[in-house]
Parts: C-alpha cells; sequence; structure tokens
C-alpha cells in the first residue's frame, strides 16, 4: 500500500475513534441548566420529561468499545501500513493466504484424481488391450458376425456415438440413421472406419435461393425433387423446378440419385427416396434449398485409437446388414 493510502485510512481511523470518545464526552455533559433528575417543564399526555441522563451502563459499555478499537488497531494491522505490535499479517493478506491454500488443496487434488485416472487406464489397456489387438487383426466382416466383438462394440457406441445418432441408431433431424443401408459417404467396412478415423467435413451445401430466382424458383425446385421421389407438392411448378434443377445435378446427379464419389470433399444424398436427413416435408426440403445445409462429424482417432474404432466400425456395419 503507497504511503498516501495508509495515512489516509490512519487518519479516517483514529479520527472517527476520537470523534466517538468527543461525542460521547459531549453527550454526558448537561447543557439544560436543569439538575438531573429534574423536570424540564414539559408534559404531554400526562406524561413528563425529566432531564435524565444517558445510562450509565450504555456510556460504559460505549467507552469500552471505544478502548477496544484503540487496543485492536496497536496490538493488530489494520491502520494503513501498521503491522501491529504482533507482527502478523493483515487481514488481506489473510484472505489471500486462505485462497492459496484453498487453490493448492484443489490443485492437489485434482492431480490425485489425475493419478488414478493414468492408473485406472493403464490397468484397463493391461486388461483390455489384447482383446482389442485381437479383433484388430479379424476383418470388420468377420467381426461384424462375432456375437462378443458386437457387445463390445455396442457399449462403445454408446458410450460415443449415441448422443448424435441416438441409442438406436436411428439417428435424427441432422444425424443419420445408421441402420438403413442409405450411406452419405459410402456403407462399406472401409468407408464406414474411414468416417470414424477422419470424421466428415462436408463443403456444404449452398443457399440457393437468390440463384433460384426468389422464393418461387425454391419451391419449383422443391416441388420437382419430391416428384422425384413420387410424391405431390402442394406449391411450386414441376417442370420449372425441373429446369432449374440442372444447377443441382452437378452434385445430387441428373436422377437425383445422389453421389458420395466425392469422399471426404463431399457427399451428397440421393433425392429419389424417402430417407432425409434434415426432413422430407415440403417445408423442410424448400428449408434446404433456400438456406443450405452443413455438417460436421468428428475425428474419433485421438480419442479412441484406431483397435476402438475398428471394433465399433464392426457393429455400425452389423446395424444395416441384419435384414
Amino acid at each position: 500500500m503507497s504511503s498516501f493510502w495508509s495515512i489516509w485510512i490512519t487518519v479516517l481511523t483514529l479520527g472517527t475513534l476520537i470523534g466517538c470518545v468527543v461525542l460521547l464526552r459531549w453527550c454526558l455533559k448537561n447543557f439544560t441548566d436543569v439538575p438531573e433528575g429534574e423536570s424540564m417543564g414539559h408534559e404531554f399526555d400526562g406524561i413528563e420529561e425529566l432531564n435524565n441522563p444517558l445510562p450509565k451502563w450504555w456510556s460504559t459499555f460505549f467507552l469500552l468499545t471505544v478502548i477496544w478499537g484503540f487496543a485492536y488497531l496497536l496490538f493488530y494491522p489494520g491502520l494503513g501500513n501498521w503491522k501491529g505490535l504482533f507482527g502478523w499479517t493483515s487481514s488481506n493478506q489473510g484472505i489471500v493466504s486462505i485462497e492459496d491454500s484453498r487453490a493448492k488443496t484443489l490443485e492437489n487434488k485434482e492431480a490425485g484424481m489425475l493419478v488414478q485416472y493414468d492408473r485406472e487406464v493403464e490397468s484397463a489397456n493391461a486388461k483390455y488391450g489384447p482383446i482389442f489387438a485381437a479383433f484388430s487383426s479379424r476383418t470388420i466382416e468377420d467381426l461384424a458376425t462375432d456375437e462378443e466383438a458386437l457387445k463390445i462394440g455396442q457399449r462403445l457406441f454408446l458410450q460415443n456415438c449415441a448422443q448424435c445418432h441416438g441409442s438406436n441408431a436411428k439417428g435424427t433431424t441432422g444425424f443419420p440413421d445408421l441402420t438403413d443401408n442409405d450411406w452419405l459417404y459410402g456403407g462399406s467396412p472401409e468407408d464406414i472406419k474411414a468416417s470414424l478415423i477422419y470424421g466428415r467435413q462436408a463443403q456444404g451445401m449452398m443457399a440457393w435461393d437468390v440463384a433460384l430466382g426468389g422464393e418461387q424458383g425454391v419451391k419449383d425446385v422443391a416441388a420437382y425433387v419430391l416428384s422425384l421421389s413420387g410424391r405431390e407438392a402442394k406449391e411450386g411448378n414441376v417442370d420449372t423446378g425441373k429446369e432449374k434443377f440442372a444447377v443441382c445435378a452437378a452434385c445430387h446427379g441428373n436422377e437425383g440419385q445422389g453421389s458420395h464419389a466425392m469422399g471426404l470433399a463431399l457427399g451428397a444424398p440421393a433425392l429419389n427416396d424417402n430417407i432425409w436427413l434434415y426432413g422430407g416435408s415440403e417445408k423442410a426440403v424448400q428449408e434446404s434449398i433456400r438456406n443450405g445445409r452443413a455438417g460436421v462429424m468428428p475425428a474419433w482417432l485421438n480419442i479412441l485409437g484406431e483397435e476402438k474404432i475398428h471394433v465399433i466400425s464392426a457393429y455400425v456395419y452389423s446395424l444395416s446388414q441384419e435384414d
């Protein structure tokens, strides 16, 4: 603390205590010229005012409190940079010390938890490592028929993948169903494993409202897209939409059959079936065309390791082979 603030605090503190003593002495004096205990000459509703001094017990305790304040400041820190006769640290430093102690305790606890976690991971790797190593030497198709491998793969799926794809792997809006045969990036064992290892970062579908001539163009193309799967739209013109669909065919194909030939870079869904990643209602299709879509799946290699991914891939592959 600077000298200025030290002096400022000292003056305010001592001035307040001295002021309390002066105020007490002033209140104990008789300025009325009326002897103590005598009538002040005032009466109201049968009640007469007497010249009574402050109660002795109250003024005594008040004075003792002031004396205690002076003694406290003398022996303990509190007056600016004054350390007190005991040389103890100031209360603020004590608080900092307590906070540091708590932080140190928390740090030690976290360190202990990390050590325990590392030990548990090491123990788990020693126990299950040989099992995953044995699984990794077999093909995904082979593991997809192994009940023990599928049970392990299912547990890993529930722990890591179910948050997006659901516990039954049927997905939801924006997250694909893994139990059918509609694969945006390919459904072979190798493609599934590649999706898990590297993730999928779609380049995305751009917003087409401006390029298609506004809202009517969006409705026309949506009507044509719905017609590819044998459905009729309430809005839009199919023939006009077919003409404008030429700009969409570059990714989705002339027949709306889709393509995943571009691999990691794109993955364009088929539009001639009734499987819709972002919803297949007329409004949902219009929304996709109007504002575009983009999806991201994270890479899992650094999280799970290739051996566990190999087992999960077998489980996911088996889901679409049950029929």
